[in-house]
């Protein structure tokens, strides 16, 4: 989708439009340049787009996708100014001097950025974060449409089917979910013929031992699951019904005891068996329902954690539905595709977006707990409203990045 917002509406104000302070504050100046240098990005001269402006930027893209790069850059610029020096004449760089600067930042400063500060936020009186002792994490995928250059089809591919190839290049990338709080973690992408499972691998760093992870049955392998277990979360995972999980034990709640194997070969020797429980249940009512759900997990115990409590869990596997369409359906916007025709760009683009909705979704957290509310009785779209314009309690960034009171 092309974008025909180039500029703001005439009349517009920085004031009205962008609170780029909450940004700031999510992603203080200090920590923006330790992960630059570690990522060997720090501005070594000076330049009219300092490499810790570019971060943001990339950020502030996320919540103007259907405005011209050169004028989500003229806003950051603006707020700067307006605090700095009111007087001052802002000069904006082109399209190219834009890319350039991104170009000279890169994607690994922003991978650092977000995985130290794109974490879980939910406290222990957060509504709808907690099962008993444990963290509720999900994990799942999806895709982005990125825009159709050789550059990016070669690095990405595209989706196929039996009507042709798709219109644009897409990344695949799978994430973490923090239920309660919708905060999108852990995040990593490669090209579309990646598989999900593949990628879930290098999301299991970010999951702890106070988490109880769900996941949908077509993330399931043994060797994901004795992967996943050295994490030392809780596991309620839904796996298929061809699964052979025979019964070792029947337990007071109805569920089962039984163990998974590597391969058949393991199984027939009974080598390297991994304890399982099992929960199989059916759903009442919805026309499409299936026969039967079978869940296993690592809770062994049916009083640690009850069947019928982890099968009544399960569901909440789908806020990371919710979460995703809030990335892609309200901040990027329907069927709009990202800007960056580079592929390094288009991960750095990812990124930015991924924390622009957790910078969001932080906003949300402090006012639900203000309100003793569950973050999920909150809109989203409306905060991403609110974070566009200015709020007369956040300040804009200023070179020296100290966010002010205005």
């Amino acid at each position: 989708m092309a974008r025909t917002v180039s500029e703001l509406a005439n009349g517009s104000r920085i004031t009205d439009y962008i609170s780029l302070g909450v940004i700031a504050k999510v992603f203080p100046r200090e920590r923006v340049l330790e992960c630059l240098a570690a990522a060997g990005a720090q501005t070594k001269r000076t330049r009219d787009l300092p490499n810790h402006v570019v971060v943001y930027y990339v950020i502030a893209m996320a919540l103007f996708m259907s405005v011209s790069c050169k004028e989500v850059l003229r806003i950051l610029l603006e707020g700067i100014r307006w605090l700095s020096d009111p007087s001052k004449k802002v000069e904006v760089t082109g399209k190219s001097g834009i890319s350039q600067a991104r170009s000279r930042v890169g994607a690994q400063a922003f991978v650092r950025l977000h995985d130290e500060v794109v974490v879980p936020m939910a406290t222990r009186q957060t509504r709808g974060a907690w099962y008993r002792r444990w963290r509720l994490i999900s994990i799942d995928g999806s895709t982005m449409d990125v825009p159709d250059t050789q550059a990016n089809a070669a690095a990405f591919g595209r989706p196929k089917n039996g009507q042709g190839t798709g219109a644009f290049p897409q990344i695949r990338f799978v994430s973490l979910i923090e239920s309660g709080t919708h905060v999108l973690f852990g995040t990593r992408m490669g090209p579309f013929t990646t598989g999900e499972v593949t990628l879930a691998r290098e999301v299991l760093p970010f999951i702890g031992p106070d988490m109880l992870v769900l996941a949908d049955r077509l993330f399931y392998s043994c060797d994901l699951w004795r992967e996943a277990l050295k994490t030392g979360a809780a596991l309620v995972w839904r796996v298929q019904n061809r699964l052979r999980l025979p019964c070792a034990a029947r337990l007071d709640d109805g569920s089962y005891l039984s163990h998974v194997y590597a391969s058949e070969t393991d199984r027939n020797a009974g080598r390297n068996p991994i304890a399982v429980r099992v929960i199989e249940y059916t759903l009442a009512g919805p026309a499409q329902a299936e026969d039967c759900y079978r869940l296993i997990s690592n809770l062994l115990d049916p009083l640690e954690a009850p069947a019928e409590e982890l099968a009544a869990l399960y569901p909440e596997r789908w806020q990371i539905e919710s979460a995703l369409d809030e990335l892609k359906t309200h901040l990027r916007g329907s069927r709009i595709v990202l800007r960056s025709k580079q592929p390094e760009l288009a991960r750095q683009e990812l990124y930015g977006l991924l924390m622009a909705h957790f910078a969001i979704r932080g906003l949300m957290h402090e006012a639900a707990l203000k309100e003793d509310l569950d973050p999920d009785r909150l809109s989203f779209v409306h905060a991403v409203r609110v974070v566009r314009r200015k709020l007369p309690v956040f300040g804009a960034i200023p070179p020296s990045g100290k966010t002010s009171v205005s």
